[in-house]
């Protein structure tokens, strides 16, 4: 019994020495120039905050937060296809993406899709 203790001391004394060791060498500069950068945020961040951001930016996420919520009200229709009736399932199905793809269109011919004006 006294030898497993000891041994179990030890085994804990080595892993301890080891994080000290692997925290002293590992260590990186508390200011790193990569995380501390903004990633595609939509503005340059080398101006004066008082500027206003990309508006092209903001509606792109904007239409791409409405599709990607569309996703997640999809999975749904597939859970329940084994147990409703075909044709119900079809027309509900048509009428979803019928509403999703009007969307998308009139989102087309508003210009919010194009980059560039």
């Amino acid at each position: 019994m006294k030898i497993i203790s000891m041994i179990s001391i030890l085994i804990l004394i080595i892993n301890f020495l080891l994080i000290i060791l692997l925290n002293f060498f590992s260590k990186k500069s508390l200011i790193d120039r990569e995380k501390s950068s903004p990633f595609e945020c939509g503005f340059d961040p080398k101006n004066t905050a008082r500027l206003p951001f990309s508006l092209q930016f903001f509606l792109i996420a904007v239409i791409f937060l409405i599709f990607d919520v569309e996703i997640t009200l999809l999975f749904p229709l597939i859970i329940t296809l084994k147990i409703t009736n075909l044709i119900n399932y079809s027309i509900i199905t048509l009428f979803f993406l019928s509403i999703l793809i009007i969307g998308l269109f009139h989102e087309w011919n508003q210009g919010a899709l194009n980059w560039t004006y």
